[in-house]
């Protein structure tokens, strides 16, 4: 595996931080502008390559962006594009090894995805509004199978409950999964956990026969290129990589790319 510097690309004088929101659907750009002021680096970095369904590995301080960063491209393809059947609904996986941070992101997803389908019914856009479901040792059979008649849009789960739902007939629902999301990835990497979710993740992969696009985020990571080549899997090992930001130069602010 090797590793190729794009710092200079990515950052090009004839570029400002609001490029990246035209590779977004106008109703979420325009949500983003009102919203924020513009783009933070972490985002304008990711939402290129995540664009272009390439996988993820992004490292950025906390509070820089870095969950929407990973988001945003999920909600824009689900949203504005036309919903598949209804058992191939679920196409955005996230995963968190902290279960309270799995319930917050799904609390804090629920302000795009209603700010974006309210500029949307403004401007006259045909969308659709992602579900979202919220898998963990918590919640109850009820709800376990409903998900499994009728899959959300949008997975949140921890690696525990991943492995539980890969062996188990809901399995079925996560055929049409596109994108995976590992949150704090860092507390993984080094654990029994980390190998544990390892596994599950080449047991989906291997269920959705194709290879996903994975994402990682943490404000901790080191070093990326580890890192990188835990997320990438068995079917990225041999993948090169590519670093849009110098870690000397912004060492706060990294991402690798698996192409």
């Amino acid at each position: 595996m090797h590793t190729s510097n794009s710092n200079r690309d990515e950052r090009s004088t004839d570029r400002t931080p609001d490029d990246a929101l035209k590779l977004f659907h106008p109703a979420v750009a325009q949500w983003f502008t009102t919203t924020f002021p513009t783009p933070t680096l972490a985002q304008q970095l990711s939402w290129p390559a995540i664009a272009r369904g390439k996988s993820t590995l992004l490292l950025a301080p906390t509070g820089s962006g870095k969950t929407l960063a990973a988001f945003l491209w999920g909600l824009n393809r689900t949203m504005f594009s036309p919903p598949p059947a209804k058992a191939e609904r679920c196409r955005v996986l996230y995963i968190s090894p902290l279960k309270a941070l799995a319930v917050d992101v799904e609390r804090n997803l629920r302000v795009p995805m209603e700010g974006i389908a309210e500029v949307a019914a403004g401007r006259g856009d045909t969308f659709h509004l992602p579900t979202v479901f919220v898998r963990t040792g918590d919640t109850p059979s009820v709800e376990r199978s409903r998900f499994q008649r009728t899959p959300a849009d949008i997975l949140i789960t921890t690696p525990e409950s991943l492995y539980l739902l890969l062996t188990s007939r809901a399995q079925e629902a996560l055929r049409s999964v596109e994108t995976v999301i590992v949150d704090e990835i860092h507390a993984l990497v080094p654990t029994k956990r980390g190998a544990h979710l390892a596994l599950s993740l080449e047991r989906l992969e291997r269920l959705c026969g194709r290879k996903l696009q994975r994402i990682g985020l943490s404000a901790t990571q080191r070093p990326l290129q580890e890192v990188a080549r835990f997320l990438a899997g068995v079917s990225g090992s041999g993948d090169s990589l590519d670093l849009p930001c110098d870690e000397e130069s912004s060492p706060r602010n990294g991402m690798v790319t698996a192409k």
